[in-house]
């Protein structure tokens, strides 16, 4: 399974002044690309996660398409009632499945309902590209440190430890750097239940190839951590930044 999880970054979407955001994650998208073997590969968004916003199209086509040189399409599992054969034929006939970003949970709710995860992990297992940023990364993982809770909430919110599609047998954080309460409350959560998570910054990802793993970075000095517990404290260490690919076992405390 090849698998291509991003912790953040901007693919040009449009601004309140007329203009676009940035392009943040351009070598990484490209690396999602190479892995295909195509020249112009098909590239599916799933903006589940953004209740199918009607923006995040138009974006990812003007990115992946006409300037990454993809064919794309789009996949709307809510404003859309397809019958689960035609939801798996779209799947399948993508060479790349790039998930964006919002409300993980409610994302996974309805994949599991329309037996989306399942479609996913076949396509996966049969060399499909999965892929994604945010939402789009963590849902591949074991469990997420996910803010699912601040949607369609105007109190305060609490980030959760979220149960995700379980691909990866690891947790995992996005927003690192940008989101304050990322780190305290991922810290938190190793604390009191252990195991492993892989913390990314935005313009990092993780690349996963059956069972290896190297960090990819598009911004610079972006960086991605291990964070885990060790004779009862959280440690937390930066990961190797090279093209080394390395065992993922390696991560196993």
């Amino acid at each position: 399974m090849k698998i291509v999880a991003i912790g953040g970054g901007e693919i040009g979407r449009p601004n309140r002044d007329g203009g676009r955001y940035p392009i943040e994650t351009r070598e990484i998208d490209k690396e999602i690309i190479k892995l295909t073997g195509k020249a112009h590969p098909t590239a599916l968004l799933l903006p589940t996660a953004s209740g199918d916003s009607d923006t995040y199209y138009p974006t990812f086509e003007r990115y992946y398409c006409k300037m990454l040189g993809c064919k794309t399409d789009v996949l709307y599992l809510i404003k859309e009632k397809l019958s689960k054969p035609e939801i798996e034929k779209r799947i399948n006939r993508a060479d790349i499945i790039y998930v964006g970003g919002g409300n993980t949970l409610r994302m996974l709710k309805v994949w599991r309902k329309l037996g989306v995860d399942k479609m996913l992990e076949r396509a996966g297992n049969q060399g499909t590209i999965l892929s994604g940023v945010s939402a789009g990364a963590i849902c591949w993982f074991k469990y997420g440190n996910s803010d699912s809770m601040k949607f369609g909430s105007k109190k305060s919110f609490q980030l959760i430890r979220l149960r995700g599609l379980d691909f990866v047998d690891f947790m995992a954080c996005p927003h690192y750097d940008q989101e304050k309460s990322r780190r305290p409350t991922l810290k938190r959560m190793i604390r009191s239940y252990g195991g492993v998570s892989i913390a990314l910054e935005n313009g990092s990802a993780i690349e996963i190839i059956n069972d290896t793993y190297r960090i990819v970075t598009s911004l610079k000095d972006a960086k991605a951590y291990r964070v885990y517990k060790k004779n009862g404290k959280v440690k937390e260490d930066a990961l190797p930044i090279d093209k080394q690919f390395r065992p993922l076992e390696g991560l196993v405390v």
